[in-house]
């Protein structure tokens, strides 16, 4: 594999180019085989012998990506190689290791790769039928961590930090902070949630903003409880509305973000 150009978790397909090399007892080419995943774009022959034939492809191709880790996923980009019509009676592919990997250049913005990997698996279409011998060749990525913590979650962190800061004030002006801190959030995860595509399943991403709108409500519902026995002269039950919530908020806060990002490790 030579290169990514370009991965759309959205869409679950990406753009790759890299040299085929098909070496045969009998004769063998291109027109043997079909990628299952995706398709070739454009094909450059290096090579043209009966018996080796070798190609420059690109091709678009899919993938299943797995958005449960949001933003810290992690997913798999396979190239699937299987003969047209040929059985496993046929045409059976035997990996060649010391002719496969990825060019140490290649590179994806904003991802670093895990591993590459290339198995052999059949695949029956017909039960009871021969089955086809199937090539896999696949590369792990991941979001690159420091660019993930500064994209997606030092904007939210400021949020929480002064949200929680504003646990320290008892005067009014703490409500209209906390509502803004609220709407700026909210529009955050829009803007985030909005470069994948609706799952079944929580994200990463939607527990750790789960936690974080608990966080606010918490904030918000014990200013606007101080503002009223303010208002009221009942001064002991502000007192110690404000004692508790400036305990009990902040590590509560912590303790449930701790648990989110712990759950990454397990």
């Amino acid at each position: 594999m030579v290169d990514f150009s370009r991965f759309d978790v959205a869409d679950g397909t990406f753009a790759t180019n890299f040299y085929l090399t098909l070496t045969s007892d009998s004769p063998v080419s291109i027109n043997d085989i079909e990628i299952m995943n995706g398709h070739a774009t454009s094909v450059d022959t290096i090579i043209d012998t009966p018996q080796e034939k070798e190609y420059r492809i690109v091709a678009d191709l899919t993938a299943n990506p797995d958005l449960r880790r949001y933003p810290f996923d992690k997913h798999q980009l396979p190239i699937e190689i299987e003969p047209k019509l040929r059985t496993e009676r046929e045409m059976v592919f035997v990996i060649d290791p010391a002719n496969t990997g990825i060019d140490p250049e290649a590179d994806l913005p904003g991802w670093t790769y895990t591993a590459a990997n290339a198995v052999v698996t059949n695949k029956t279409y017909v039960a009871g039928e021969v089955p086809y011998s199937r090539a896999v060749f696949d590369v792990g990525i991941e979001r690159a961590t420091a660019s993930t913590v500064l994209k997606f979650f030092l904007p939210i962190m400021l949020i929480i930090i002064v949200s929680l800061s504003s646990l320290m004030m008892k005067v009014s002006s703490r409500l209209g902070l906390n509502a803004s801190m609220f709407l700026a959030a909210v529009l955050i995860h829009w803007r985030i949630a909005d470069a994948i595509p609706l799952v079944a399943y929580a994200t990463f991403l939607d527990i750790f903003m789960i936690i974080t709108y608990a966080t606010l409500v918490m904030v918000l519902v014990s200013g606007i409880l101080i503002l009223k026995y303010t208002e009221e002269k009942d001064t002991a039950r502000a007192d110690k509305i404000y004692y508790w919530s400036l305990r009990v908020i902040p590590p509560l806060s912590i303790i449930l973000y701790c648990v989110v990002f712990i759950s990454l490790l397990v």
